[in-house]
């Protein structure tokens, strides 16, 4: 016989089971004299039917002379509020027969689960409208932010690489092709700020062409990620914007021409080399390139080219931008790993790893970002030896980087400076505090949590890496509380095992980690970094927790009370661990690129720049996945 589905589950068998409550004595004794064997054994005589109507009247008469449940509870609020009516009473009736006579207190009606469930739903509807407009509130002050920093920019140093907010002046130190304006303008286009955006597109248009062509030497890395990534996904953000009615930019065709009169002379870096790696350094005006003085690479700026270099082979139909950056990755899968982790300097003279530094810092990081973000955009061309190496060096960082502080059980990545024979070193970069957020994407490929969990689509590795990345990110966020200003400083270290050091807190001792978190005196300043505020918002997405927003919220007010300059722009911080903190009058491009623009984010809806269409370079340029769009 086939087995069918009950009508009922669980949850109603047990509101079932409430109903059956506690009975009196005389609900017991009249049960009892009621049942239809008595009422035969009683009624049988004359005497029996004599008993059972004196039964009934004394039945009676209780029930008429009881007290009233309104009694009761008038009576317990006396007792309980000490008045002397209410101690007499529970004096009185201690163990006399007025108390054994009481009625036992009569229980509220319960819901059923599914009324349960229902009522809850209204609440939260109720409740959901106004928790968002408060977000809407805080998102709209990080778009205040934002228009004050562009403001300063503007006023003091427009067309100049970064603003220095303090002696109000431009300063050029990423090859003078006005970082800010090109960092800023996806950031102003998702913020429909149409003023910044023609302010910064007629600028592009008017002004960029020439730097592209005579400008000298410039990073391949800092000026891919920055100019390259900002014109594409400007380009991508404002052909999908073109029906908004007031958008004031130039034609897009101006953002995609750009990027790839750009590009053109950065493939030289590529074909310079003898090798796979490009040389780091570019010069515009005469299209040569060259490697660094110490003739190295960074492992992470040779490995992070490939999903802007892509895009603008799909947009363009030209293979060759994605021929050139992807060598890269194909070359490095080639090469010697430990268990996945690979050294932070490479060579393009030789094309192999140089010294043995492991680290997920500076120089490092990237590489382990770009390895699951590019396979996410090109997952139709099956590069799945990208995912392959992503999750090989995974396991890697939890088996040989991951620890817990002393005393408190903080999760964090450390180092190998010296490779994996030589020690353990608790140094943290605020640069790390992109894994929680890598973490979180590879696991889900940017999905929600709950719909993974419904699909069945997670591994044991994915729910494991998921959880890490959780941890990691109240680490980075602690990061901040643990200072007196609310604001991370550059690299932090761990007491750990095998190292502990005394006297170099944040500075708030009120933070619970207060003995976890050690800031060395040339660590304590602030950069305005936006690794943190990523993966917050990442985490948001993807968990739905609300704890990351108001995270989010805490660090921003932070910024905004500590950074802000009042004529204009923000200004990093040399030491956060004090009050006031002095500033390094210096506001880099990233501010308004990235920070702000996770913020923003993360306070703001879901659907805008779903992670399930999109990834971010590392500079928070939003790009397509390729599955997602068709030809431009």
């Amino acid at each position: 016989m086939s087995s069918k589905t009950l009508p009922y589950s669980i949850k109603d068998i047990q509101y079932d089971n409430a109903k059956f409550r506690r009975r009196s004595f005389l609900q017991v004794i009249s049960h009892t004299f009621l049942t239809k064997r008595m009422k035969r054994e009683c009624m049988a005589c004359s005497t029996g039917k004599f008993l059972a109507l004196l039964m009934i009247c004394g039945l009676t008469y209780l029930v008429l002379t009881h007290a009233s449940p309104i009694d009761s509870i008038t009576n317990g609020v006396s007792g309980a509020f000490g008045s002397k009516e209410g101690d007499n009473s529970i004096m009185d009736g201690g163990i006399g027969v007025k108390r054994f006579w009481r009625k036992p207190p009569k229980l509220p009606p319960r819901l059923s689960p599914d009324e349960v469930n229902s009522h809850n739903r209204s609440m939260h509807g109720l409740a959901k409208p106004n928790m968002e407009s408060e977000w809407k509130a805080r998102q709209e002050s990080v778009q205040k932010a934002f228009i004050h920093a562009w403001s300063g920019y503007k006023k003091y140093a427009m067309g100049y690489d970064e603003l220095m907010p303090l002696s109000q002046r431009g300063v050029d130190g990423l090859g003078g092709l006005g970082a800010t304006v090109v960092d800023a303008l996806d950031t102003a286009m998702i913020m429909r700020l149409d003023d910044v955006v023609f302010e910064a597109g007629s600028w592009i248009e008017k002004h960029l062409p020439e730097r592209i062509s005579q400008r000298g030497q410039v990073n391949l890395f800092e000026t891919t990620i920055r100019v390259v990534g900002g014109l594409l996904s400007a380009y991508h953000l404002s052909v999908v914007q073109q029906g908004h009615p007031t958008n004031k930019g130039p034609k897009p065709s101006v953002y995609l021409e750009n990027a790839k009169n750009l590009a053109d002379i950065l493939l030289t870096a590529f074909t310079s080399s003898p090798t796979a790696i490009p040389f780091s350094d570019v010069v515009l005006q005469d299209r040569t390139a060259h490697a660094a003085p110490d003739g190295l690479s960074s492992t992470s700026e040779a490995s992070t080219l490939q999903l802007e270099f892509n895009y603008l082979s799909f947009l363009t139909g030209d293979p060759k931008y994605s021929f050139e950056s992807m060598k890269v990755l194909e070359h490095m899968k080639t090469l010697p790993k430990v268990e996945g982790l690979v050294p932070i300097y490479i060579s393009p003279s030789s094309g192999e790893f140089s010294g043995s530094n492991i680290r997920l810092g500076s120089r490092g990081d990237s590489y382990y970002e770009y390895l699951i973000k590019v396979w996410l955009q090109q997952r139709q061309s099956n590069r799945t030896y990208l995912h392959d190496m992503y999750e090989e060096a995974m396991k890697g960082v939890k088996h040989l980087l991951v620890r817990k502080s002393k005393p408190n059980g903080l999760v964090f990545v450390g180092e190998l400076p010296a490779g994996v024979d030589g020690g353990f070193s608790p140094k943290m970069d605020h640069l790390v505090c992109f894994l929680p957020g890598t973490l979180a994407l590879g696991a889900t490929k940017g999905i929600t949590k709950a719909k993974a969990m419904e699909k069945n689509l997670l591994t044991f590795e994915d729910l494991e890496n998921l959880k890490l990345a959780e941890d990691l990110a109240k680490t980075c966020y602690e990061m901040y509380s643990v200072t007196s200003t609310g604001l991370a400083p550059e690299i932090a270290y761990f007491n750990s095992e095998g190292y502990s050091e005394d006297g170099l807190d944040g500075g708030n001792k009120t933070s619970e980690y207060i003995h976890d978190i050690v800031i060395k005196h040339a660590d304590r300043h602030n950069l305005l970094r936006p690794e943190t505020v990523e993966s917050l918002f990442i985490l948001y997405r993807i968990t739905e927790d609300s704890k990351y927003r108001e995270w989010g919220w805490s660090i921003f007010e932070a910024f905004e009370k500590y950074t802000k300059v009042d004529s204009g722009g923000y200004s990093s911080l040399d030491d956060v661990t004090v009050l006031p903190p002095r500033r390094r009058d210096k506001m880099e491009t990233f501010f308004l690129g990235e920070t702000l623009k996770y913020l923003y984010l993360l306070f703001g809806d879901g659907n805008v720049i779903p992670l399930t269409e999109f990834v971010f370079n590392t500079e928070a340029h939003p790009i397509p996945i390729m599955t997602t769009i068709k030809k431009e």
